[in-house]
């Protein structure tokens, strides 16, 4: 069986375990979970009572994901990414942020500044002709 057949959609994430629901699975899907290429221990995939090809998917996300910044973590089915989750923390992106926020708020500036300068511009030509 190939992942393309496969669909994980995320349900939740509760209590430190992220949970999806795999649909297209004929018999026991292999999924793997990984963080910066680690493979992360403790995926379960059980049925769904009563709906057939239908999984229940659970992850316990380990401390050793909670670091600071952004983490990726990657639930996959021969070698396709079905599914990713990702974890913001910490006190350096709220200052990453604030900075991105800054730029963007300066670029936004330089095009109202131009946006005026070619309506003013565009109008005065208008008034010549």
């Amino acid at each position: 069986m190939t992942a393309k057949r496969l669909t994980l959609t995320r349900t939740r994430i509760a209590n430190g375990v992220w949970e999806g629901v795999l649909t297209g699975a004929v018999g026991a899907a292999a999924l793997e979970a990984s963080h910066q290429g680690q493979r992360l221990e403790g995926l379960t995939v059980t049925p769904v009572p009563g709906q057939s090809g239908t999984r229940a998917v659970k992850l316990p996300i380990p401390a050793t994901v909670l670091n600071e910044g952004v983490q990726t973590v990657l639930i996959q089915a021969d070698g396709e990414v079905l599914a990713s989750f990702t974890l913001v923390a910490g006190q350096p992106l709220e200052e990453d942020l604030r900075a991105e926020i800054s730029l963007l708020r300066a670029e936004l500036d330089l095009l109202k500044k131009a946006f005026r300068r070619h309506v003013a511009d565009t109008s005065k030509k208008g008034q010549i002709s």
